[in-house]
């Protein structure tokens, strides 16, 4: 369902609207099944049925409900309540359905609601209302669908979808065919083609490969469809599952097929049990156009109860041309639904919260009715057995069973189906149609023809023939991932350069003449407006390239000098803090200058490679060391990982004053990745093949290259041991096949491509055309440490260090105290004595030195 935006006047007038139709759908309700007067003073249950009461579908729905709870109350007499109807009118638009379900919630104060409409838009926007308003709403024949299992207060009675599923699927093994072709009907609300992916999903894991799809519409013309099914027969499908309504199946598609010959000898149909479901008694499905196509039903077994009520159900219609019409599933379905809805009734009267109780009772209801054992389960009744019919110009013939614990039977065999009256009037089974037996067609295939890289593309053409052949990388997945198809490629050189933009718009421009394109062609956006692309079949992203590290001092090159220099400080640090503790006490620090000036060094360095000898005396050492021991491993392990790093991957950093950095010339791809912030390179040179990539870099034309992977894989391939290259962000879709827009071929040869790299087949084509080519690391990871990034570990350990050397002054001047008071007070009676010497010549300039000096000395000894 798709949600379109409108101005705020048309969201006005939509709503003005929805009013009007409230309005209308309330005049259209009419109270039924009033029952006698003593029903009146029994206890009322307002049940809302909402229906396309113009319908066929509609009007047996809605007459097998009544009819239903007649017969209900004329058994059960002695009930205290009495369900009472209200019918809403849907006119088929779920949004009619929805002011329907609103209009008897308001209006009518129904307690639970009842929907006949297929439509999975209609059963989410009525169960919406009913979550909303927190009323039991059951769906009758509605699709089965993951968006539904939000819904708390929706109960489903329909056919059992995953079992159904199972039954095809063994059906389809059961005469050994290998593919199908699935037709849908294309709505516009997902409906159809939603309830069909359950189908796919089951084929994919169960071996029945989904060869191709071809969807409908009920606007479909019949050239549309005539060329579709023609596509479909042309690619060798002969086993068809339809997943229709009757309007699309009827209209044109079986006339089509007949048109084509695709309804007779060696073509399968196989009807799913929705589009059976959507058949009428005076619809046209016993027409020859339909003649031996097989169908699954939801089984109804056949009893006295079922007769006696479809008589009384005819009688009820009075009209003479719909007494004519059989009992649908949808009607038996109603049929029960009704009586679980009285049943549910009567548990419920007594109880103040009805809505939430009945339905629980609802959930807990059992019973025998007309389409078997009811029984509802994580809120859904399902249908899990299938009646398998053969349609015939006479009619429906059945022809066995499928059960849910998957076997076949019928009436004359235990584990077998009776004979089928297959398309053409044969009763041999058709045994698939073999690819080989199809008249090959012709594919029309532009090849890009510049031969820059020969191993991807290399397309010549004969001057005397003037025939074309390819060959390379992208020709040899084209012709794997093709060849299941049996197509004769035809190629046709694209003679206009490397602008592949072009030649996107000439295939969509000339489709009488091309019908797909191979090369060195990426998929991009604006490409794929004009075509379709099939899944890639190389790597995503851009590459860079560079020689490989010479230098003979490659050993420095992971820290930065700064970083350098600052560690052999602190390993210099760390041995002349432990000197200072240890020296006193410990005899491996003493001695000559020389041997201590040694020590010092010896042990600050021996921590590198942890060979330190001395035994520490002191617990301020030991912490002193453990704590460097814990920087030094941290620095060695980062030193080894970066050198690994840089000893495997070159080192790649673009300077954008002095590199200049290659490219592909003329690519499109390389120029928008060169001009993108991570690159802003000033100085670019195109280049045109392999041999000048290597060339530019050898002889350092160029510092680097940059370009898609399949590029560079060549390269390194041509020139192993000479290069390494570092991948870059996925910024690229690689290179994929273009087709013409909406072409079958297109997921068939994506699925090609998915099975060959899963087969590990395009792995091995890749080393084929590419050689063993070095690997290469997802980013550059080869950056030389800095002094900025290992900050921390140096504040923490010149933290530590500058603990220790504080906890050292401490002890000493503790040891030391006395000694040195006396000494600060020898040196300060000192400094007194010649201050006052001092000051006494200042004062007595004209004294005699000796007087002076003999005073001065007499008051010092004094003092």
């Amino acid at each position: 369902m798709s949600v379109i935006q409108k101005p705020i006047p048309v969201v006005s007038f939509l709503l003005a609207l929805l009013l009007f139709i409230i309005c209308f759908a309330s005049s259209q309700n009419d109270d039924v099944y009033e029952g006698s007067e003593s029903d009146h003073k029994r206890v009322q249950i307002r049940v809302g049925l909402v229906l396309d009461s113009g319908s066929v579908e509609g009007k047996m729905v809605g007459r097998s409900v009544t009819t239903a709870l007649s017969d209900f109350y004329a058994v059960n007499s002695d009930y205290k309540t009495r369900v009472s109807l209200s019918i809403g009118n849907s006119h088929g638009e779920p949004l009619l359905a929805l002011a329907s379900a609103v209009d008897l919630l308001q209006s009518e104060g129904v307690e639970a609601i009842v929907t006949g409409g297929r439509s999975l838009l209609e059963t989410k926007l009525v169960a919406e209302i009913g979550e909303k308003a927190r009323v039991p709403v059951i769906s009758i024949n509605s699709p089965i669908s993951p968006s539904l299992s939000r819904y708390s207060y929706l109960i489903q009675a329909t056919h059992d979808s995953s079992s159904e599923a199972k039954g095809i699927r063994a059906f389809i093994h059961e005469y050994d065919w290998k593919s199908v072709a699935l037709v849908y009907e294309d709505d516009d609300d997902d409906d159809w083609r939603e309830s069909m992916q359950l189908l796919v999903d089951h084929f994919d894991e169960n071996g029945v490969g989904v060869q191709s799809k071809a969807g409908f519409t009920v606007y479909s013309t019949e050239e549309m469809v005539m060329e579709r099914l023609g596509k479909i027969r042309d690619l060798g499908t002969s086993v068809f599952v339809v997943h229709v309504s009757e309007l699309v199946a009827t209209r044109h598609l079986f006339t089509c097929a007949e048109k084509l010959g695709m309804m007779g000898e060696g073509f399968a149909w196989i009807l799913t049990s929705r589009t059976m479901s959507s058949f009428h008694e005076s619809s046209t499905r016993g027409t020859a156009a339909m003649e031996g196509v097989v169908g699954f039903k939801p089984y109804v077994p056949m009893s006295r109860e079922l007769q006696n009520f479809t008589r009384r159900w005819r009688k009820s219609l009075g009209n003479e041309e719909d007494v004519r019409l059989s009992l649908s599933i949808s009607s038996v379905w109603a049929h029960d639904v009704a009586w679980t809805l009285a049943r549910a009734a009567e548990v419920a009267r007594r109880t103040e919260n009805a809505s939430s109780t009945l339905l629980e009772a609802i959930t807990e209801c059992r019973f025998k009715g007309l389409s078997g054992d009811f029984q509802v389960k994580d809120k859904m009744f399902l249908s899990d057995k299938f009646e398998i019919v053969n349609l015939l110009e006479s009619g429906e013939r059945r022809i066995g069973f499928w059960s849910s614990n998957g076997s076949f039977s019928s009436r004359r065999h235990h584990n077998k189906l009776e004979t089928i009256i297959w398309p053409g009037g044969s009763a041999q089974a058709p045994r698939g149609r073999v690819l080989g037996e199809i008249k090959r067609r012709k594919l029309r295939v532009l090849v890009t023809s510049s031969n820059r890289f020969p191993k991807l593309m290399n397309v010549e053409t004969d001057s005397a023939t003037n025939v074309t052949t390819a060959e390379g990388f992208c020709v040899e997945v084209f012709r794997a991932a093709i060849a299941p198809f049996n197509y004769e490629l035809e190629f046709i050189p694209w003679r206009n350069g490397s602008n592949y933009n072009k030649l996107a718009y000439a295939l969509y421009s000339q489709k009488d003449k091309y019908d797909a394109a191979v090369g060195d062609i990426t998929i991009t956006a604006n490409r794929s407006t004009y075509v379709d692309f099939t899944m890639p079949f190389t790597e995503m992203g851009l590459g860079t390239v560079a020689t490989k590290e010479t230098s003979m001092w490659v050993f420095f090159h992971p820290l930065k000098r700064d970083l350098w220099i600052t560690s052999a400080a602190f390993f210099v640090l760390a041995g002349t803090i432990v000197w200072l503790i240890e020296r006193h006490d410990n005899k491996e620090f003493q001695g000559s200058w020389p041997k201590q000036i040694g020590v010092i060094f010896w042990f600050g360095f021996s921590t590198l490679v942890y060979a330190h000898r001395e035994k520490l005396q002191h617990n301020l050492s030991r912490f002193v060391v453990t704590v460097w021991v814990f920087a030094v491993l941290i620095l060695t392990t980062s030193y080894t990982a970066t050198l690994t790093s840089m000893m495997t991957v070159q080192q790649i950093r673009f300077n954008s004053n002095k590199d200049f950095v290659g490219h592909l010339s003329g690519s499109l791809i390389a120029n928008m990745a060169l001009t993108s912030p991570r690159f802003r390179p000033t100085n670019t040179k195109g280049l045109n093949t392999s041999t000048d990539y290597a060339q530019a870099l050898l002889n350092h034309t160029v510092s680097f290259i940059v370009d898609e992977l399949p590029y560079l894989k060549v390269l390194l391939g041509e020139n192993l041991g000479k290069f390494l290259m570092v991948k870059a962000q996925c910024n690229t879709n690689g290179f994929g096949f273009m087709f013409q827009k909406g072409d079958e071929l297109v997921p068939l040869v994506s699925r090609e491509i998915f099975n060959l790299r899963t087969s590990d087949r395009l792995i091995e084509m890749e080393k084929r055309w590419f050689e063993n080519q070095l690997p290469y690391t997802a980013d550059d990871t080869s950056n030389p440490i800095t002094l900025y990034r290992f900050r921390g570990l140096f504040m923490i350990t010149g933290v530590s260090f500058a603990f220790a050397l504080v906890v050292l002054l401490i002890l000493w001047l503790r040891d030391k105290w006395e000694v040195l008071m006396s000494s600060v007070n020898i040196f300060l009676s000192q400094r007194l004595v010649h201050f006052r010497i001092l000051f006494a010549r200042t004062i007595h300039p004209n004294t005699p030195d000796d007087v002076n000096g003999e005073n001065a000395v007499q008051m010092a000894q004094r003092n």
